[in-house]
């Protein structure tokens, strides 16, 4: 395994982590939540075995069943592992049980700690963007956490940059504890973060790890035009994530090559593109068999050549927007030399 530290801080996590997302039988996404106790501590033994010392959840993952799960399976390495769970989305029949107030943060923190089973979060994260509750009261909720000493470090996860970015300065302005991490969805099919978040994270010393690396899977090759209505495929049943299908199966098809190249999966290889950029601090594989989660460790192997790196980045390179087109073009000779050595 590998190592890296989470942003601007001392925190050590692995380049791989666990995400949990999995864990439960809750029906609400039955294409997801289908991983029961006994595959659950498989997995979590194997990840360990491997190096991976950082597991990610959330509240709304399965009712809080990926929390108690995950907590009980963790609780002889408490000391040696770095847990993060997230916060925002409903938990809850009473209206308050959603978003970021300062009720419902403090609230959710110590639901989750009680079914983690432990006394403090490592990594506390925002899980989406509340459009309704202050800046000021989110951002004042979270450093309340940290000085209480029930969570170390904070983080957001899907935030727009300009969000993030006006948080990140109240929190320096204010005293508070600033954001470390940015959970993002960033693959080879999905590139958007690379306009503003990305840019504004490597600015800021925000470490970014990525949720979805495979999009749903469809990046590990298994699925092909004719199978990918199959009821029994999680697209079929949770497809999230918007990308262009059949440009992604021309993604697909390169990836193959290069697969055969590296003696590989062709999931493996979309995960070395991934681990190759800068900004990204961890990725993070989930799993539904154990089979997927032994061939997502075999990434950390692969290291991509800068021929081929180039060669997946043009392939999957997305349409530039407003005003990122104007001032790339409008640079004068001298300027776009200089861009383009970049």
């Amino acid at each position: 395994m590998e190592y890296t530290t989470l942003g601007n801080t001392g925190l050590i996590v692995s380049k791989l982590a666990f995400g949990a997302m999995t864990f439960g039988d809750d029906t609400s996404i039955k294409a997801v939540y289908k991983v029961d106790q006994q595959l659950a501590q498989a997995m979590v033994d194997r990840s360990l075995e491997a190096g991976i010392n950082f597991f990610d959840t959330a509240d709304g993952y399965a009712n809080g069943q990926s929390e108690i799960m995950l907590g009980k399976l963790l609780a002889p390495h408490r000391h040696e592992v770095i847990i993060s769970t997230k916060v925002g989305f409903r938990t809850g029949n009473p209206v308050t049980q959603a978003g970021l107030s300062k009720k419902h943060i403090l609230f959710s923190c110590e639901q989750s700690l009680k079914r983690l089973n432990t006394d403090y979060i490592d990594l506390y994260i925002l899980h989406k963007e509340d459009p309704f509750t202050p800046l000021e009261e989110t951002l004042a909720a979270l450093n309340s956490l940290v000085e209480s000493g029930k969570v170390r470090y904070v983080g957001y996860s899907n935030w727009s940059a300009w969000k993030a970015a006006l948080a990140y300065q109240l929190q320096k302005d204010n005293g508070w504890a600033t954001f470390c991490n940015g959970q993002m969805n960033y693959t080879l099919v999905g590139r958007d973060v690379e306009y503003d978040v990305a840019p504004f994270m490597q600015h800021a010393g925000i470490g970014m790890t990525i949720w979805g690396p495979l999009a749903g899977g469809f990046l590990s090759g298994k699925y092909t035009r004719e199978n990918l209505k199959d009821p029994n495929n999680r697209l079929s049943g949770f497809d999230l994530l918007p990308f262009d299908k059949e440009h992604g199966f021309k993604v697909v098809d390169v990836l193959k090559e290069l697969a055969v190249e590296y003696q590989a999966s062709v999931a493996q290889i979309a995960l070395a593109w991934l681990l190759s950029k800068p900004v990204v601090a961890s990725v993070l594989i989930g799993a539904t068999k154990m089979h997927q989660l032994e061939d997502n460790l075999g990434a950390i192997k692969i290291k991509l050549n800068a021929a081929q790196i180039e060669q997946l980045d043009t392939l999957t390179k997305p349409a530039n927007l407003y005003p990122h087109w104007f001032n790339q073009n409008l640079l004068d000779p001298v300027q776009k030399e200089i861009f383009h050595s970049k």
